[in-house]
C-alpha cells in the first residue's frame, strides 16, 4: 500500500480497512539506537473528534474516541491513513456503539500488530466536561432519514400556535467542494413563528451529509431553506464547524442584526 500522506486522495464512500497504513516502529527506533528490551514503557493515545456512522435505521450517530497504542505494537498507524479509514465507517450502519468499537479495535490491532484499546462514547455521556447549548436537542428524535443530499422539501409547520424556541443538532455534516473532505457541525437555530416540526427539521439537517458546499453556503442555504418553507417571524441560524487545519468557521445569519463581539460561541465538539 502506499503511503497516502501528501497524497491527493478522494474520500472513502464504504467502509474499508484496507486504507490503513501501518509504519513499522522499528526503523525509527534503529536511528536512534534504540533496541530490546525497549528502555520504557507507555503508549500512544489518540482521540478522535470526527467520529460518526449510521445505526440500523441509517440516522447518524455522532461519537468522540479514544485510542490507546501500546509501545510494544510492532507498527504505528500512519495518521492520514488513519482519518481516512474512520471516515470510511461514515455511511456504515451499525445496531449498537459497542459493535463499532469491536470492529475499530480489530481493524487497528491488525494494523499495529498488537491489541489497541478503543474506547468510543457519546458525545453527551454523563460525565463529560464539555458543554452544548442550550436549547432544544433534535439528536433523540427517533427519525428515519430519507435523504443525504439537501431536501428542503422535508420542512414542515406543525399545527402549534406561535413559538419561540431554540434548536440544535451535533449531526450536521457537509463536505468541501474543493477536497470532498467532510466538515463537521453544531447547528444552532433560533427561531420564532408557527412551530416548526422538530421531526422534519432533523432529518432536513441531516440530508446535507453528502452535500459539497462552503461553511458559509451551507449556513445561508439552511436560512434560506427555513424561511422560505416555513416563513418564520424571525431566524437565526448559526453553524460551528470543526477546526480543520488549524482553523475553524462559524458561520451566523439572522434576521436580527448581529454584534461582533469577542468571544464567539464554541461548543461541545469544538
Amino acid at each position: 500500500m502506499k503511503n497516502p500522506l501528501g497524497q491527493t486522495t478522494l474520500y472513502p464512500g464504504a467502509y474499508d480497512a484496507g486504507l490503513l497504513f501501518p509504519i513499522p516502529r522499528a526503523h525509527s527506533r534503529a536511528e536512534l539506537g534504540i533496541g530490546e528490551p525497549l528502555p520504557f514503557r507507555g503508549y500512544d493515545a489518540w482521540r478522535a473528534y470526527e467520529l460518526s456512522w449510521l445505526n440500523s435505521r441509517g440516522k447518524p450517530v455522532a461519537a468522540i474516541g479514544e485510542f490507546l497504542f501500546p509501545v510494544t505494537s510492532s507498527n504505528l498507524v500512519e495518521s492520514k491513513s488513519l482519518k481516512l479509514y474512520l471516515n470510511s465507517l461514515n455511511q456504515e450502519r451499525f445496531d449498537t456503539l459497542e459493535a463499532v468499537e469491536q470492529l475499530i479495535a480489530r481493524d487497528l490491532g491488525a494494523a499495529a500488530g498488537s491489541t489497541v484499546l478503543v474506547k468510543l462514547w457519546h458525545l453527551r455521556e454523563e460525565g463529560s466536561p464539555l458543554t452544548a447549548p442550550q436549547g432544544i436537542c433534535l439528536d433523540a428524535l427517533d427519525v428515519e432519514p430519507r435523504s443525504y443530499t439537501p431536501a428542503p422539501a422535508l420542512l414542515r409547520n406543525d399545527a402549534r400556535e406561535q413559538v419561540t424556541e431554540t434548536f440544535y443538532s451535533d449531526l450536521f455534516r457537509s463536505n468541501c467542494p474543493v477536497t470532498a473532505q467532510p466538515d463537521w457541525g453544531t447547528v444552532v437555530i433560533h427561531y420564532a413563528g408557527q412551530g416548526i416540526d422538530h421531526a422534519s427539521l432533523l432529518c432536513y439537517l441531516i440530508s446535507f451529509r453528502n452535500h459539497e458546499g462552503f461553511h458559509e453556503e451551507c449556513a445561508e442555504r439552511v436560512f434560506r431553506d427555513i424561511q422560505t418553507h416555513c416563513a418564520p417571524q424571525s431566524l437565526s441560524v448559526a453553524i460551528n464547524f470543526l477546526r480543520r487545519g488549524g482553523l475553524e468557521i462559524n458561520p451566523v445569519r439572522s434576521t436580527a442584526p448581529q454584534d461582533l463581539e469577542f468571544p464567539a460561541s464554541r461548543y461541545l465538539r469544538q
